[in-house]
């Protein structure tokens, strides 16, 4: 009978040893999860608070980013202006003279028509003359202000600068202007009137 005491009592100290152990387990993890939890509740409390100084600064450097973006924009279009406005102004100083040039063109032709006309008489022959040096100081004027006649007689046509308004068989080759109707004219390089021609078919 002691025999079975003495058997039972190192069970029961093993059982007593097993329960301490699982009971240590369990408050260890209680303890971390508390630990968690408060862990938890510190950062959520520190992302609510937001230093409001911070927060002013933030919306400041967003309202500098911002005005600087909207400068930026304005500052492009008005250089883009600046540079339209220069390309128009130069533009306009290079074919100033067109619309005075244009106007001219009809007194050169009569000028021209006037000189074809033949005469015999002494006094014929001195009208020609002025008709003729009128003519020459036109032309003179019109060179010193990059105004040249475009050439055409004996030329490749050009749609460029010649104007076919009849065509006719012609043993120089096909494309060629045979005869001139009615003179041309260029400011610089830009063509005022075209030349009035006869092509070779």
């Amino acid at each position: 009978m002691f025999d079975n005491e003495k058997e039972q009592q190192p069970d029961e100290n093993l059982a007593n040893e097993e329960k301490s152990e699982d009971n240590s387990s369990v408050s260890t993890e209680t303890a971390e999860n508390e630990i968690d939890s408060e862990s938890s509740a510190v950062s959520e409390e520190t992302a609510d608070e937001v230093d409001p100084h911070q927060q002013e600064i933030d919306n400041l450097k967003e309202e500098v980013k911002s005005q600087e973006d909207k400068y930026l924009k304005l500052y492009a279009e008005f250089e883009n202006f600046k540079r339209r406005n220069k390309q128009e102004i130069d533009l306009n100083n290079k074919y100033k003279e067109q619309k005075f040039t244009e106007d001219l063109l009809p007194v050169i032709d009569n000028l021209e028509r006037a000189m074809d006309i033949e005469g015999e008489t002494e006094a014929f022959a001195s009208l020609k003359k002025g008709v003729e040096m009128v003519y020459n100081d036109f032309l003179n004027i019109f060179s010193k202000h990059d105004i040249t006649v475009i050439e055409s007689t004996g030329k490749e046509f050009d749609p460029n600068v010649h104007q076919a308004v009849m065509t006719e068989p012609s043993k120089e080759g096909s494309g060629v202007v045979i005869e001139e109707f009615q003179k041309g004219y260029m400011l610089k390089d830009r063509v005022i009137r075209p030349s009035m021609v006869k092509v070779s078919e």
